[in-house]
C-alpha cells in the first residue's frame, strides 16, 4: 500500500468516525438547555404577575410553565414555545411586553430545559406543545382564542400543532425553513438529510395553516438565515404579515416598532 492509498483510507475512516459521533451526539448540538451567548444578557429575573404551573405530559413529565391570567374571557392567549436554547428567566423582557398588549399567557420550558425531565427530541417537542394546548383548554380557553408563538426552533412546534387546526393565529419569529436546511447550511460536508433525527420540516408543513400567520425576522440574523424567514412567509396562506428589522439579530430586539406590530396582528384577530 503506498502514501497516497494509505493516507485516502485514514481521510475516509476519520469521516466515517466524524459521522458516527455527530450521528449519535447529534442532539447535544441542537438543544442547549444552559444560557448561550444569544441569551446571556437577556434580563433573567422572573416576570411579575404569573403563576408558576406545572403542566404534565401524556408521558408523565412535569414541564415548569409560567402563567399570566390577565382576562381568559375578554382577552387573546399566547401559547409561547422558546427556542433551543436557555430557561424561561431569559425570555422575561418578551413577557413583560405581553402584558401590556391586552393577552394572557402560557410559556412552557421543554423537556430537559428548566430543570425538567427527560430529554429534548422532535416528537417529544411536539407532545409538551399538544400536552400545554390540553392544559388551556381545561382552564377554558377555547382553540380559536389561543395564538400560538414560536421563537426560533419554537416556530417549527408552532407549524407541526397549528396544521389543520382553527386557532386564533400564528405567529413566528425568526423561523427556518427544516433543520436539514440548517444543517446543510453548517454541515455542507455531511449528509445531513440522512443523518438527521429531528427534521422539523416546517416548509412542507405551514401550507396546512389556515389562519394568520405574522412572521417576523431580522435581517442580520447570525443563526437562521433571513431569507428562510422569507421563504416561509411565501409559502404561507393568506392572510399572512411579514415584520422585517433591519438591524435585528437572531433574538430581535423588541422596540417599539416590533411591538406595533404585535398589536396590530393580535388586534386583527378580534
Amino acid at each position: 500500500m503506498n502514501f497516497y492509498t494509505a493516507s485516502i483510507l485514514a481521510l475516509v475512516s476519520f469521516y466515517v468516525l466524524v459521522l458516527i459521533v455527530v450521528f449519535f451526539f447529534q442532539r447535544n448540538l441542537l438543544y442547549h438547555p444552559s444560557i448561550d451567548n444569544y441569551l446571556k444578557d437577556q434580563v433573567v429575573n422572573e416576570p411579575t404577575e404569573i403563576e408558576k404551573v406545572k403542566i404534565t405530559t401524556k408521558d408523565k413529565i412535569d414541564l415548569m410553565a409560567w402563567f399570566h391570567n390577565k382576562n381568559l374571557e375578554k382577552f387573546k392567549t399566547i401559547l409561547f414555545f422558546h427556542g433551543n436554547a436557555g430557561s424561561l428567566e431569559n425570555r422575561t423582557y418578551k413577557l413583560n411586553h405581553f402584558k401590556d398588549l391586552n393577552v394572557n399567557f402560557l410559556i412552557i420550558a421543554w423537556r430537559g430545559f428548566s430543570g425538567n425531565k427527560g430529554k429534548p427530541n422532535e416528537i417529544g417537542l411536539y407532545e409538551d406543545a399538544e400536552s400545554a394546548i390540553k392544559w388551556l383548554k381545561m382552564k377554558g380557553v377555547n382553540e380559536k382564542n389561543i395564538i400560538l408563538y414560536g421563537e426560533s426552533l419554537g416556530t417549527g412546534v408552532a407549524v407541526q400543532v397549528a396544521q389543520n387546526q382553527n386557532y386564533a393565529g400564528v405567529i413566528l419569529e425568526s423561523p427556518f425553513t427544516s433543520m436539514v436546511n440548517m444543517g446543510k447550511k453548517y454541515y455542507p460536508f455531511f449528509p445531513v438529510s440522512l443523518l438527521l433525527k429531528d427534521k422539523f420540516e416546517s416548509h412542507k408543513k405551514i401550507k396546512n395553516i389556515y389562519v394568520p400567520v405574522l412572521i417576523m425576522h431580522g435581517k442580520v440574523d447570525k443563526i437562521v438565515p433571513y431569507d428562510m424567514g422569507k421563504k416561509m412567509y411565501e409559502l404561507a396562506n393568506e392572510p399572512k404579515f411579514f415584520y422585517s428589522q433591519e438591524y435585528g439579530d437572531h433574538m430581535i430586539e423588541y422596540d417599539e416598532k416590533l411591538l406595533t406590530a404585535l398589536k396590530k396582528f393580535i388586534l386583527s384577530l378580534n
